[in-house]
């Protein structure tokens, strides 16, 4: 049996270690781990990680002062932050943005280690970002993972459209090394369709049903000379299946096959909760006005006036559906809180902790390691829904 060593950054509070280790803790094993948040003075992510699973088991330093540290290993992954990716035009791999950096650091750690499989996560926004020139970000992605040896192959894959309770949407990213077996498989298929519809990486895992013959896009990595090429030239359409293979980028938008809608209800407390998560009148009275219909009159800097629109939610989330997305602000009085009628009262409450953690597939109190309570809403909007991530796991098993 193959044993993988995994390295997983921006580790967060483990949901990819966790979602390999639902796999099989036999097959895949963490060997090194970072979490840093720069802008915080209590590194609440950091002690939930080495709380659960144990001391010495993730890093707490800025990575970029610890790249040579990262040890030989089969598997990199994490869920890089989504910032911007623009190189500079002047300096040693300058970029802009503040956390668009970090890309480098990914980038540094595989050119030394050079690793079988690559594993990212991110917003599905990267595709298009930055808006004044779509496509650019990601481009700049796969220039850098092409140079280093890897073919590439994504999917925007939304949680509830494959069994799970959340509507999360999010970019998959699976890179591998074109010494590996895997490539070798598929090299020989020269059908990029195929390839995304049927026999690529996730095609079985997160079967498709057809392809939208209006948002197909290729185009040649390779008619651009570096980097720095890219990122000023390049602007491409990319959709939520594609693949990088040999400098060719084809990509293409899929609708995914149908399957069991797993509801909300199913992860709701089925005994009382505190009565500190119901509303009062006032927040009752809140959320009417934050999820109702508005129109305001705005200015914008320059005079102009325009009306800021937003159309009514329901005062409640179905408990008969998959639930929305749940963002950093989860827990607190805004529109996109989750708000459900309680089954055991019919009042209106927010969801807790515990059932947050369960929309992501994170064992009971998992984030329960002393950090504020609003943290642990914040933790859960950060994370990711970790069956998607064993089910990946799975498949990167299998092929070897």
């Amino acid at each position: 049996m193959k044993v993988f060593k995994i390295v997983e950054l921006f580790a967060g509070v483990g949901g990819f270690r966790l979602g390999f280790e639902n796999a099989s803790k036999k097959s895949f094993q963490t060997i090194w781990a970072n979490q840093w948040e720069p802008s915080r003075k209590v590194q609440h992510a950091y002690n939930c990680y080495v709380k659960n699973f144990g001391e010495n088991s993730c890093i707490n330093e800025d990575i970029a002062k610890v790249i040579n540290d990262v040890p030989e290993h089969n598997i990199l992954c994490g869920g890089f932050p989504c910032q911007d990716y623009s190189v500079a035009a002047t300096g040693a791999k300058g970029i802009k943005g503040k956390k668009g950096v970090l890309w480098w650091g990914i980038r540094d750690i595989i050119e030394l280690r050079n690793p079988e499989y690559i594993l990212l996560e991110n917003v599905d926004r990267l595709l298009k970002s930055p808006s004044k020139q779509r496509g650019r970000d990601f481009g700049v992605m796969l220039k850098s993972l092409y140079d280093l040896g890897y073919d590439v192959e994504w999917r925007v894959i939304n949680a509830a459209e494959y069994g799970e309770v959340q509507r999360r949407r999010r970019i998959y990213i699976f890179a591998y090394n074109k010494s590996t077996n895997y490539y070798k498989t598929i090299s020989h298929i020269n059908d990029k369709k195929e390839l995304l519809l049927k026999s690529g990486f996730f095609a079985d895992i997160f079967p498709v049903n057809d392809y939208n013959l209006k948002k197909v896009y290729d185009c040649n990595l390779l008619e651009y000379s570096n980097i720095l090429d890219v990122s000023d030239n390049f602007k491409a359409s990319f959709f939520n299946s594609g693949i990088l293979i040999d400098g060719n980028i084809f990509t293409l938008e899929t609708t995914p096959a149908p399957t069991t809608i797993k509801p909300l209800r199913t992860i709701v407390h089925k005994e009382n909760v505190d009565n500190k998560y119901f509303l009062t009148d006032a927040q009752i009275q809140k959320f009417d006005y934050l999820r109702g219909h508005k129109k305001i009159l705005r200015r914008k800097p320059n005079g102009e006036k325009y009306y800021y629109t937003e159309g009514k939610m329901s005062s409640f989330d179905s408990l008969d559906l998959p639930s929305r997305t749940m963002l950093t602000t989860e827990g607190g009085i805004n529109r996109s809180t989750h708000i459900i009628e309680d089954p055991h009262t019919n009042k209106l409450r927010f969801l807790t902790p515990i059932e947050c953690e369960r929309l992501n597939g994170f064992p009971d109190n998992w984030t329960n390691t002393g950090m504020p309570e609003s943290f642990r809403y914040f933790c859960m909007g950060n994370a990711l829904v970790i069956p998607i991530v064993t089910k990946i796991a799975n498949k990167i098993k299998k092929i070897g």
